[in-house]
């Protein structure tokens, strides 16, 4: 059983872990480097707690004690319940869910090792924007794709807003980095996939005329908003795809371009054999 500790210091050593919560170039860099994360609520703290991460305490304020009972009775860690004014002074924001807790992070596995065992794959390149990536693993895991390989400048998926975002999502779809880029695309293309590369482009293929739902590996590639998909990405792909558009919309958010994409290549979905 944990302890419950009530905090009034918000200089204490021991929420180090929740410190600056909004300083996102800092969280950035000492997150990873120091194999922590943080989620934020209760549905998502359970669902990282579900998902086999390891908890290194929680910091809850004083009416989502008895919430989170039945969680703090399973814990060998620690549990700071503090005020909602400390709360913020410590994190450096209102902490409107009233429950954090600091994670341990996992390692990752190995793109190749995804890739053995997988027929869906999402392939991000720079998608630095936090609320993109939570919200594309969202759609990832509720479609039906069965992993995320990401180049080296996409952004944490275990960062704050990632995970809130992704509604913990992020815990239920395996995901890598790629080592390099564009040249990891060869090694993902050596394991059968084919690679899709979603773009607005006139000269892209619709996707229901390319059929994403018929191939046997399909690694869908996505690019960052606005930037979209690199022109070594572009060239690396071995089909150009796009979602035909109306009313003289050119685009969409990345995030709801995957969404769509991603049920084209799904399958199993309703109408689809």
């Amino acid at each position: 059983m944990a302890d419950l500790i009530t905090v009034e210091d918000p200089d204490d050593p021991r929420l180090r872990d929740y410190t600056g919560l909004t300083d996102v170039e800092l969280r950035r860099k000492r997150e990873p480097a120091e194999g922590l994360f943080i989620a934020e609520g209760e549905k998502v703290i359970r669902r990282a707690k579900g998902a086999g991460y390891e908890m290194r305490s929680m910091l809850l304020s004083a009416k989502w004690v008895d919430v989170m009972r039945d969680v703090i009775d399973e814990l060998p860690a620690p549990v700071y319940a503090v005020s909602p004014e400390l709360a913020e002074q410590v994190t450096g924001y209102h902490v409107h869910r009233g429950a954090l807790a600091s994670m341990q992070r996992k390692p990752l596995p190995a793109a190749a090792e995804l890739l053995q065992t997988t027929r869906r794959v999402v392939v991000m390149e720079s998608v630095n924007d936090h609320t993109n990536i939570g919200a594309i693993f969202r759609s990832a895991a509720a479609l039906g794709m069965d992993a995320v390989l990401l180049s080296p400048d996409c952004a944490d998926p275990l960062y704050r807003r990632s995970v809130k975002v992704s509604m913990g999502a992020v815990f239920s779809v395996p995901y890598a980095r790629l080592d390099s880029w564009p040249r990891s695309l060869e090694s993902v293309r050596e394991a059968g996939f084919s690679l899709l590369a979603l773009t607005p482009d006139e000269k892209a293929k619709p996707l229901d005329e390319a059929a994403p739902h018929t191939m046997n590996r399909v690694a869908l590639m996505l690019g960052a908003e606005g930037d979209g998909l690199s022109t070594q990405a572009l060239v690396a792909a071995d089909e150009w795809v796009r979602i035909p558009m109306s009313h003289g919309v050119d685009s969409l958010n990345v995030g709801a371009a995957a969404a769509v994409a991603f049920y084209a290549v799904a399958t199993g979905r309703p109408g689809v054999r």
